[in-house]
């Protein structure tokens, strides 16, 4: 129930903001925009709620609630840049706004957007284990939360693979 709401969120995040750039820079109502775009939130709230009713019911921690803490997380960090991402190609297209912002491909600038990116992520996972940890309070039984535990272990190892595979390597091994 949890992973299909979890994917429910995904595409609900893309619909929700698809619909108010299109209603902001094609139909020029700036403010239905503005009401759609606040209901993008409500999509990690509403996920964020079931997980914990879910858990307070006594359902035992499985993958599906460590998932949905990393989603929570990496939403929360990285979905105002997706936003942003999002919106300057609307205006570009709708609205002719500038040309849309493109990561730099080589040099220092790529060496500290990566590391910019890796910053993201550590927040990512930051808010990800409190969420987690937020959990095995709740179930207070480390039987029932083990998974959960399991979870933040594997946070670490991803922002560690992240860390060497790219600002780590842009910085010994610039791309010119």
């Amino acid at each position: 129930m949890l992973i299909g709401l979890i994917i429910a969120c995904e595409i609900g995040f893309w619909i929700v903001l698809l619909s108010g750039l299109l209603v902001r820079y094609y139909f020029r109502q700036a403010k239905a925009s503005t009401i759609l775009l606040l209901c993008v939130p409500l999509l990690d709230i509403i996920l964020l709620v079931a997980a914990g009713v879910d858990l307070y019911k006594g359902a035992v921690a499985d993958f599906s609630h460590g998932l949905a803490a990393a989603y929570l997380g990496f939403t929360l960090a990285f979905g105002p840049s997706v936003i942003q991402w999002a919106d300057q190609r609307f205006a570009y297209k709708f609205a002719n706004g500038p040309q849309p912002w493109r990561p730099p491909t080589e040099g220092r600038a790529l060496t500290l957007y990566e590391w910019k990116q890796w910053r993201k992520g550590l927040v990512a996972c930051s808010i990800a284990s409190a969420i987690l940890f937020g959990g095995i309070l709740l179930v207070d039984d480390p039987e029932k939360s083990k998974e959960l535990a399991e979870w933040i272990p594997s946070l670490g190892g991803l922002l560690i693979v992240w860390l060497f595979c790219w600002p780590l390597w842009y910085t010994v091994f610039p791309k010119k």
